[in-house]
């Protein structure tokens, strides 16, 4: 075993039996915990801060892009909302415990389902210093103690919230190992994480294709993952047009880099000259390139949009997230069902029109974790669906789909209560 390895293995020992006395506290105990995190991250702005700098100039020298130093970017503001999110946190109701179901058998026993913890989750992400801290503080409201391995561009940061949130909340009773991150930006790491079943029960991958490709190849546990949100709109011939135009450029330019951005606009044939009349314009604005296929060129062209290209094969399957959109006029509603079945990634799509009865034939036949109508696929988020925060958007079916939140990060078990009956 690897010098590496071995240090990885007495991570997740640590957080196997952290997770044993998590599982005992109660909501209370939990919420006086989140607290004094929050109260920790604030105190230790300064050493944040430093850090940051550190990573902030490894990525200048490294040619890190401006979007991407931004997001990596901490200041005072961003360390108080993030002990806000924190807080936000303790007024969310605790799901552990809850009691799903519970009957009485004719012998007399008495059956329950509650939710429980899972036990040790791994995330894995590239993304923000920010989701450390979300992260950890969700699964601690559930529970669940975690091992967190962050991106490289973003180590010093992710390295400074984890030890503030592990030592503002062992004074108000966090177990020991309850948050911890894998200090290291080997890849190697992630490999030891997937095959570390005896000491973590999930896995959760949130960053490119090819890093969840790796997990899900070498994982011994179950894996829940966010793939790509390759989402669709599709306006119907009996779509209200100026609706179809503001949730269309909604769902594209109010932050084209994120997964529930429109990828792909469909429009029945008989819809897209008006359509497309209206709506150019307002893209045009935005400075959205066009992706299109021979009809949708076409009758972009005759308005003279700019920038428009030719779609091909790969339009369809590419997550752009950018001010980049495919487009294609399809025949009826069952062409764009079988596109989006084709194309789509199973994240967010959605149907514009007034007809009732088209709609739900869209809701039921499109297999995406979330199916709009006459809506932005923008609101694809714990936030906006009314779970508090998120730990991401499973595309999964089992054992979580669409936004993951706190009753997402919890199982069930049965307790059985009897008087003395034996079979």
């Amino acid at each position: 075993m690897s010098s590496l390895e071995q240090e990885i293995h007495e991570i997740g020992r640590r957080a196997k039996s952290a997770s044993r006395r998590l599982a005992g506290l109660s909501p209370a105990q939990k919420n006086d915990i989140l607290l004094a995190m929050a109260d920790e991250l604030v105190a230790r702005a300064p050493e944040l801060l430093e850090a940051n700098a550190r990573d902030l100039a490894r990525a200048e020298e490294g040619g890190l892009g401006q979007a991407a130093t931004d997001r990596l970017r901490l200041t005072e503001k961003r360390i108080a909302e993030m002990a806000e999110g924190v807080r936000q946190i303790v007024s969310l109701n605790d799901p552990v415990g809850e009691i799903l179901r519970a009957w009485t058998r004719p012998n007399g026993i008495r059956i329950s389902k509650i939710r429980t913890p899972i036990g040790v989750i791994g995330i894995i992400y590239e993304s923000r210093p920010n989701v450390t801290s979300d992260a950890a503080v969700l699964c601690l409201k559930t529970g669940n103690a975690v091992i967190l391995r962050g991106g490289s561009e973003a180590l010093a940061s992710n390295l400074a919230i984890a030890e503030a949130l592990q030592a503002g909340g062992a004074r108000a009773g966090l177990p020991d190992g309850a948050v911890q991150l894998i200090p290291t930006t080997d890849r190697e790491a992630v490999k030891i994480m997937a095959r570390m079943d005896q000491f973590m029960d999930l896995i959760i991958p949130r960053g490119g294709h090819a890093l969840i490709e790796a997990v899900v190849s070498q994982a011994r546990m179950p894996v829940i993952k966010h793939y790509d949100g390759i989402c669709h709109i599709y306006v119907d011939k009996e779509a209200p047009l100026e609706m179809a135009r503001d949730i269309a450029i909604n769902a594209k330019c109010q932050r084209p880099g994120v997964c529930n951005a429109m990828e792909t606009l469909l429009v029945h044939r008989d819809a897209a000259p008006a359509f497309f009349a209206l709506a150019a314009p307002a893209f045009r604005g935005q400075h959205v390139e066009f992706r299109a296929d021979p009809a949708a060129f076409s009758l972009l062209a005759a308005l003279a949009y700019e920038p428009l290209r030719a779609a091909d094969e790969t339009s369809w399957k590419t997550e752009y997230l950018d001010l980049i959109a495919s487009v294609r006029v399809v025949d009826s509603l069952e062409q764009a069902i079988e596109h989006i079945e084709r194309f789509g990634s199973h994240h967010s799509d959605a149907i514009i029109t007034a007809n009732p009865e088209t709609a739900e034939r869209f809701l039921a036949a499109v297999d995406s974790a979330t199916v709009y109508w006459n809506a932005s696929t923008r609101f694809t988020d714990g936030g906006e669906f009314g779970f508090g925060a998120e730990i991401g958007i499973s595309t999964d079916k089992l054992h979580a789909r669409g936004p993951m939140a706190l009753e997402e990060l919890t199982s069930y078990k049965y307790l059985i209560r009897g008087e003395g009956q034996t079979r």
